[in-house]
C-alpha cells in the first residue's frame, strides 16, 4: 500500500513522461502512460487495502476482512476522510458481533467522518440504533431508526427496522 501523497506523485509523473511522450513522437506510449495514472489517480479515492475488505466482507470472511484492514498501519495519515469513515464502518460490521461498545465508538466515528452512500450511512444508523437500543436507550434508538429509515431510499433496510421496531415495542 501506497501513501495516499505518493499515489499522487507517482501519478503526476506518470502524466509528465506522458506527455513528454507525446511531444517526442511516441504518441501510444503517451496516451498509455496517462490512462496507466489513472489507476493511481482512482486509487488516491478508493484505497485497495478498504476494497480489498469489503470484497472479503461479502463473502462473509471476517477473519480475511480484518486481516486486509490491518494492514493500513496509520488510517489518520495514510487515508484520505472518506475512506477514513470506512474504515471504522468496516471496522465497526466486524466488532459488532463480539463488542458492542467498541462497535458503537467505530460506527459514531465513521458518521462523524463521513460515508459517501446514503444506504451505508442508514446502515450505520441502523447498526447504532440496535446497540442503543441493547443498552436500554429507547429513546436515541428512536432517533438513530427515523434518521435510518429517511437514508434508506430504495427500502433495504425494511426488513431490519421492522424488527428493531417490534424489539422496542418489548422494552
Amino acid at each position: 500500500m501506497f501513501h495516499k501523497n505518493i499515489k499522487l506523485i507517482i501519478a503526476g509523473l506518470l502524466i509528465a513522461l506522458g506527455i513528454y511522450q507525446i511531444i517526442d513522437r511516441s504518441v501510444g506510449n503517451g496516451i498509455f502512460l496517462i490512462l496507466f495514472s489513472s489507476i493511481f489517480i482512482l486509487l488516491y479515492f478508493k484505497n485497495e487495502m478498504i476494497l480489498l475488505a469489503f470484497l472479503k466482507l461479502r463473502k462473509q470472511d471476517m477473519d480475511g476482512a480484518k486481516k486486509w484492514l490491518d494492514k493500513i498501519s496509520n488510517p489518520e495519515t495514510a487515508l484520505i476522510r472518506k475512506q477514513q469513515g470506512y474504515y471504522n464502518y468496516l471496522n465497526g460490521i466486524m466488532i459488532s458481533q463480539t463488542n458492542l461498545t467498541q462497535a458503537e465508538k467505530f460506527f459514531k466515528k465513521a458518521i462523524e467522518l463521513g460515508l459517501s452512500m446514503d444506504q451505508d450511512l442508514a446502515l450505520a444508523k441502523l447498526q447504532l440504533a440496535g446497540i442503543a437500543m441493547s443498552k436500554r436507550r429507547k429513546i436515541e434508538a428512536t432517533k438513530l431508526l427515523a434518521e435510518a429509515k429517511k437514508l434508506d431510499k430504495h427500502g433495504m433496510l425494511k426488513d431490519q427496522m421492522k424488527m428493531l421496531k417490534d424489539q422496542m415495542k418489548k422494552i
